[in-house]
């Protein structure tokens, strides 16, 4: 008789696909080629007697059982690697992979260094980071640890916030010099203000913190992006005001490159790690969080207030 139980070596395949989302993107993941892959999961569905993927030219796409093998295998495979946490605890040695997600400018500049720290000091974890400016769904995509900026909502999500940060208006001396008086929250409207479409934040809504309390304002301006540096070097650029983090900032408001503008108000932006909560007893996410934190929550960024 057949057996249809797949292992984790086709658990793991057909988890990897459903992340690469193509089979060339897995296969450059894995460092093999596009038609090793298709031919192993072939193997696999003809194995179990189930079509789990749907395949066009350049995706794949989850059939109805794929998606429920890939829930189930993703279990299977955090179970096994419970086991192996189990057993490296004993050792004092955490191994096996964390998949771990961040936003691309603090993935790029605080995460990415840390993480090769943490490698360097426990050579059997393997870590996947991906650098994502949109929302993340832990649980459906498969990470283990979410590196995140602002408020955690999600209730099936366990969260510890790991270092302070907060955002702060700012822009370059020589769009200030050019542009209307700036003495109010609600001055803002009439100014050029670059707007970011954060992991947290609804695009041209501002809401800071000030002197009378919590308070919101509309902008807009004729600039807009996805990306965090982008709007940074606009900053620069001298194309409006921004709402950054001041970790982001801080060296350019030193150097005079910005100034920092109605300094009364903020915008709380902590950094927080984020995890499925079927996962708070992982002995490798608990190494990793506890490094990280280490690593991150050093005081807060300095600035000067300059008007």
């Amino acid at each position: 008789m057949t057996n249809k139980t797949p292992s984790l070596d086709e658990l793991e395949l057909i988890i990897r696909l459903r992340h690469s989302g193509s089979l060339s993107a897995c296969a450059d993941n894995m460092g093999v080629s596009a038609a090793y892959i298709s031919k192993r999961l072939a193997q696999v569905e003809s194995r179990l007697g189930l079509k789990l993927f749907h395949r066009t030219t350049r995706r794949l796409s989850p059939t109805a059982v794929g998606e429920t093998v890939l829930e189930w295998g993703q279990r299977v495979l955090d179970s096994a690697q419970d086991l192996l946490d189990a057993m490296s605890a004993e050792r004092s040695m955490p191994r096996g992979l964390l998949r771990v997600c961040s936003s691309s400018g603090y993935g790029r500049a605080r995460v990415a260094p840390a993480l090769s720290r943490l490698v360097q000091t426990y050579p059997e974890l393997q870590v996947q980071l991906e650098l994502l400016d949109r929302r993340v769904d832990l649980l459906t995509e498969g990470f283990h640890l979410d590196i995140r900026l602002g408020e955690v909502v999600e209730p099936d999500l366990i969260s510890r916030q790991i270092a302070r940060n907060q955002r702060i208006l700012c822009a370059s001396p020589g769009y200030l010099r050019a542009a209307p008086p700036l003495s109010t929250l609600q001055d803002l409207q009439l100014h050029e203000c670059l707007v970011i479409r954060e992991r947290d934040q609804q695009p041209g809504r501002w809401v800071l913190a000030g002197p009378n309390g919590e308070e919101t304002v509309k902008v807009q301006g004729a600039l807009s992006s996805n990306n965090g540096e982008v709007v940074r070097q606009w900053m620069l650029d001298g194309h409006g005001i921004g709402l950054r983090s001041v970790w982001d900032v801080a060296p350019f408001i030193r150097s005079r490159k910005l100034v920092r503008v109605l300094p009364a108000y903020s915008q709380e932006a902590n950094v927080y790690a984020v995890y499925p909560s079927r996962l708070a007893s992982s002995a490798r996410l608990r190494v990793c969080v506890e490094f990280l934190t280490d690593c991150l929550s050093g005081r807060p960024d300095a600035v000067h207030a300059r008007t």
